[in-house]
């Protein structure tokens, strides 16, 4: 009957140890897959605060302006801003080719 006891005691330590082992992976799987996802949304987060940082302020764009563009650039008022088609894109494409 010992004998029993124990076979039984070791077969269900085996088996507990299976069970373990199996989640035990399953949540490992779970922690990569957030943080493959993490590291995307860090990129993101990245690209979003290089925006924020040099785009947000009017000064910064003004001293970019005058840095890179010189007087390229013009300031105009909203109601000087026309709607390009895409039709009118089209036919300059088209001329552009001959």
């Amino acid at each position: 009957m010992k004998k029993f006891w124990i076979i039984s005691l070791i077969l269900s330590l085996i088996l507990f140890t299976a069970v373990i082992k199996n989640s035990t992976k399953k949540i490992e799987d779970e922690i990569f897959i957030v943080k493959e996802n993490l590291q995307s949304l860090k990129k993101e987060l990245g690209v979003f605060k290089l925006e924020f940082d040099y785009l947000t302020s009017a000064e910064k764009l003004m001293k970019y302006k005058d840095l890179y563009f010189e007087d390229v650039l013009a300031p105009k008022e909203i109601q000087e801003i026309k709607i390009i088609e895409k039709t009118y894109l089209e036919k300059i494409k088209f001329f552009d080719e001959w």
